[in-house]
């Protein structure tokens, strides 16, 4: 299974797709999600997942970032109708976002004649942009600079307009940048039990676990130790997080 450019989307598509999975990932590394997000990624696909990773360059408006993600994605799908017949039937679309992808697939899901069967969002957050962007707070001063829509607009569009019921969201134990609590309740107050939540082991940058090539020295030493300690413990995390995905996906998967 090989990565494929199809309309400015990567697209990773297994031999019998049951669902589709539109990844939107974080902040100044959504330029390349399949380099980025490639093992997390790659393992839905082995599990039967279409990933269709559309990426984009962040800019201050939010609102026509989704919108021009939403229309590249839809552009892959046309693609894909034409010349894959296993995209001739129904097929479940899945939204899958980390971080600042969690904000632009909640404004996708506030729009209208959107479909989604659910949407994952992972170590969402809605900073403002003084807070998000350090060069911001220094000219905040003498420029009133937001992201729009601000972090206020951002949850009340959710609160009167989303229209996805059934959502996972993904924290992290070690996760100083998480907002995920206020949305929960924002969510659960919409669709209460269609809501699922899940803290687990590791941190912001997780879900880009990379594949770490640690070579020890001639000889084994404890610098050796501590690397190969590292690089298992950034793969447990990955993996809890890749098991997680899979079961809230479709629980009859073999892991």
């Amino acid at each position: 299974m090989n990565w494929k450019q199809i309309a400015g989307s990567w697209v990773l598509i297994p031999q019998r797709p049951y669902g589709i999975i539109h990844f939107l990932g974080g902040a100044f590394v959504a330029t390349a999600p399949q380099v980025t997000y490639r093992l997390l990624l790659e393992y839905l696909a082995e599990k039967g997942f279409a990933v269709i990773a559309t990426p984009f360059v962040n800019t201050l408006d939010h609102s026509a970032i989704a919108e021009q993600v939403l229309l590249n994605f839809e552009r892959v799908l046309v693609r894909l109708e034409e010349r894959e017949s296993a995209f001739s039937g129904y097929l479940p679309v899945y939204g899958l976002g980390h971080s600042m992808g969690c904000k632009l697939h909640l404004l996708i899901g506030c729009g209208n004649g959107v479909k989604r069967a659910g949407n994952i969002l992972v170590s969402f957050n809605n900073y403002a942009a003084r807070d998000a962007i350090p060069l911001v707070e220094q000219f905040n001063n003498a420029f009133d600079v937001e992201f729009t829509p601000s972090p206020t607009e951002t949850y009340k569009l959710v609160k009167e307009n989303y229209k996805i019921r059934r959502n996972l969201l993904v924290k992290f134990s070690n996760d100083t940048l998480d907002q995920s609590t206020a949305l929960t309740q924002l969510l659960q107050n919409r669709y209460g039990e269609m809501i699922t939540t899940q803290t687990l082991r590791g941190n912001h940058l997780t879900p880009l676990g990379q594949d770490l090539k640690w070579q020890p020295g001639k000889e084994f030493n404890p610098l050796d130790a501590f690397g190969q300690w590292f690089k298992q413990e950034v793969y447990r995390d990955l993996d809890r997080l890749k098991r997680s995905l899979i079961l809230w996906l479709n629980p009859t998967t073999p892991l």
